[in-house]
């Protein structure tokens, strides 16, 4: 028979294993709609802002080329 000194040890030994095995859970995967860092939109919007401003001024540069153009031929002739 074993001495009590060995059983005690056995438990134990156990009983650390189950509770260490017990933290030892799966990792919840994750969510599929996360929300948007608003930090990242903030900087998207900063970098898209003056893009869009060019964008919208180059349909009058372009006019004002023209009229510039048909005036310097105007004068030529």
């Amino acid at each position: 028979m074993r001495s009590p000194s060995f059983r005690t040890a056995l438990w134990a030994t156990v009983a650390l294993a189950l509770a260490a095995s017990a933290g030892c859970a799966r990792p919840k995967p994750p969510e599929k709609e996360r929300p948007v860092d608003p930090q990242a939109t903030q900087l998207r919007d900063s970098i898209q802002q003056p893009i869009q401003k060019a964008q919208a001024v180059e349909a009058d540069v372009l006019e004002a080329a023209d009229k510039q153009r048909d005036s310097i031929e105007a004068q030529a002739n």
